[in-house]
């Protein structure tokens, strides 16, 4: 990897294009370990410690504790009969039982193997020495900890910070609840990927994939499930957009700016909005283009939360309701875990309820893993994000692409990352975060939103590149014009400029 570009070199490859020349490509360097490796004591572990991270979805916490895997560490989550929420190490600091297996207390939680009560601080409140040995009881629970990292529960997800107690950050409130207008609300989901979290990350920086994995016409043979934008009535997505990518808020995060024309009379803009180091929030899944639009907002917030080095789950809301779901397109009944309501291609769970053209009887039987064997076939048939995004190997090689110039969000955002956590741009770095965190009051404004406007299409292909480039460029500088504004103050400063802009480039 050549850090200075943070491009990948092209190693050992032949310098000319051989025919069948697989011999000279086929060996395989180390991956970007600062960047994906996630455990205790690395680089990026550390870094991402700086921040609060979502470790479950409310609804999995029952009246026995979970068991969770978060940045390479064994967990425990539950909320105690006294309606605390702990998240603990999983192993007993006592003898190593993990509490998975532990009972829940009206404070705490119990192990199973020899009784230690152990509190959400850690601290261990009850020992059962026998009687008569109360102070070597006393004396024992003054001595020992059980690791533990501070939970808050927020909108139906547990968050846990899991650095350093004195450098934690006040919990990220981003646009103080997302923009959820009245009747919307926070859906909260989680769905596992099984491979390293930056590729997971990638895929929401990279806009130009959707004209091809999402495309009808790629889908084989017609053999459709609901796995394509196009079956939403999402084809304004099939058209490959011009992108403009912006680092924002000091090289905190990166808008992701797509231009897509949908008729000769209208372009949409879709702007996503990827947070270091793994936050991104994207604009309304079922835009068509069909009706004007301007500062739509936010529908999709998510972590990428690396499990560990090759697993890791996307963990957030689906924001639902009247305010967003202006084409009555939402499912909430199918948002939840391991499950959204668009694109069954997302998880690693495909529900052979959806499944189109192809059935399960059409497979020969196979009774063990039937109903297996035919997901696999379908994804193969119409491969979603999962597929594409998993397939690159359990940690992708950044060594062995060749990217062209509308990937360049991608490695932009993976430079800002490792700028980040090596201090080199310090308003990145977690020490940035944090006082720019304390300066907004842990509620900064997101450049996330999409746009529908009646503007014609240019003359000729230059004139109508020119067009698009223009726009993207204009709303770009509207929206860092408007992060001073917060609340209905921004929204009618966005709105009234946008117009501006869609008026001056109608009469040019």
């Amino acid at each position: 990897m050549d850090e200075k570009s943070d491009k990948p070199s092209m190693g050992a490859a032949p310098k000319k294009i051989i025919p069948y020349g697989g011999y000279f490509l086929n060996k395989v360097p180390d991956p970007d370990m600062e960047l994906t490796a996630v455990g205790p004591g690395t680089p990026m572990g550390e870094y991402m410690r700086r921040f609060w991270t979502p470790v479950c979805m409310v609804a999995e916490l029952t009246d026995t504790p979970l068991f969770v895997r978060i940045l390479g560490e064994d967990l425990v989550a539950f909320r105690d009969k006294s309606g605390r929420v702990g998240v603990l190490h999983a192993h007993c600091a006592h003898r190593g039982t993990s509490l998975e297996y532990g009972s829940i207390q009206e404070r705490g939680i119990r192990c199973c193997y020899h009784g230690m009560v152990w509190d959400i601080d850690g601290t261990c409140i009850e020992v059962p020495f026998p009687k008569g040995e109360e102070k070597d009881a006393e004396k024992y629970a003054c001595t020992v900890r059980q690791g533990a990292y501070r939970a808050v529960e927020y909108h139906g997800l547990v968050f846990a910070y899991m650095g350093d107690p004195e450098k934690e950050p006040p919990f990220p409130k981003w646009e103080e609840n997302f923009t959820v207008a009245p009747g919307d609300e926070l859906v909260p989901y989680t769905n596992w990927q099984h491979c390293n979290w930056l590729q997971v990350q990638d895929n929401a920086a990279d806009n130009f994939h959707t004209a091809a994995l999402h495309a009808a016409k790629y889908v084989v043979d017609g053999r459709f499930q609901e796995t394509t934008f196009n079956e939403t009535s999402y084809g304004a997505l099939e058209v490959a957009p011009d992108m403009h990518f912006v680092p924002v808020h000091g090289g905190r995060g990166l808008a992701c700016f797509g231009a897509r024309r949908v008729n000769p009379d209208r372009i949409f803009v879709r702007v996503q909005h990827q947070v270091l180091p793994n936050i991104s929030l994207h604009a309304y899944v079922h835009e068509d283009g069909s009706e004007r639009k301007v500062f739509g907002r936010l529908n999709i917030v998510r972590w990428t939360v690396p499990v560990d080095d090759v697993n890791s789950k996307m963990i957030g809301w689906q924001i639902m309701g009247p305010g967003i779901d202006v084409r009555s397109k939402q499912r909430r009944e199918l948002v939840g875990y391991e499950s959204i309501d668009f694109l069954d291609g997302q998880v690693a769970m495909r529900r052979p309820e959806r499944f189109g053209k192809y059935k399960l009887e059409d497979l020969p039987p196979i009774p063990s893993n039937h109903r297996e064997r035919a997901a696999y076939k379908d994804a193969q048939y119409a491969p979603g994000d999962y597929e594409a995004i998993i397939s690159q190997r359990p940690i992708a090689v950044h060594a062995l692409e060749h990217p062209t110039k509308f990937d360049s969000g991608v490695y932009i955002f993976r430079k800002m990352l490792r700028d980040g956590l090596r201090g080199a741009n310090p308003p990145a770095s977690a020490d940035g975060f944090l006082q720019w965190f304390q300066t907004e009051g842990g509620a900064p404004n997101s450049f996330c939103s999409d746009y529908v406007l009646d503007i014609p299409e240019g003359k000729t292909i230059e004139e109508e590149v020119e067009r698009r480039r223009h726009l993207t460029k204009r709303i770009a500088e509207i929206l860092t014009e408007s992060d001073a504004l917060k609340g209905q103050a921004r929204d009618v400063f966005v709105k009234q400029r946008v117009s501006e802009l869609e008026r001056s480039m109608q009469a040019a």
